[in-house]
């Protein structure tokens, strides 16, 4: 195609000649253009959302706050009843321990029967308070 053929004016010479054609608004003018930044609402607010994270986190703190008290009764309850067993424990052990006592002074005499001036039963420290032997030292196992 040619430009005469396309600005329907035959027989042109130069394009010096040619009609000038320039590109101008549409007729009414253009549509204004957007620049402002619209967002659209969509969604809770911020403050539907901050009221529902509060709601939750008190609602959730109230719950851990339940589970405490509960908690805390279950373990007092475990504490009442250790306390309320621990005469008949200590009973036990000081029945053991008397025992395993007698036996164990009945080996040192038999063993130290040839020291002169040695004395059965009496603690090679020298202090005022009575302390029970090491853990272990009159348990049956050892025998």
């Amino acid at each position: 195609m040619t430009e005469a053929f396309i600005r329907k004016k035959p027989g042109m010479v130069s394009v010096k000649e040619m009609p000038l054609l320039q590109d101008g608004p549409p007729p009414g003018g253009f549509a204004p253009v957007r620049y402002a930044r619209r967002i659209p609402t969509k969604g809770p607010s911020a403050v539907a959302i901050f009221l529902a994270t509060f709601t939750a986190f008190s609602w959730g703190m109230y719950e851990v706050g339940k589970g405490n008290k509960i908690r805390r009764a279950l373990k007092e309850e475990k504490y009442a009843a250790r306390r309320a067993i621990l005469p008949m424990l200590q009973a036990e052990e000081d029945e053991r321990f008397a025992s395993e006592w007698k036996k164990y002074l009945e080996e040192e005499a038999r063993i130290m029967k040839d020291v002169p001036g040695w004395k059965v039963g009496e603690s090679v420290y020298h202090s005022k308070r009575w302390m029970p032997p090491a853990s272990g030292e009159l348990r049956p196992d050892v025998w």
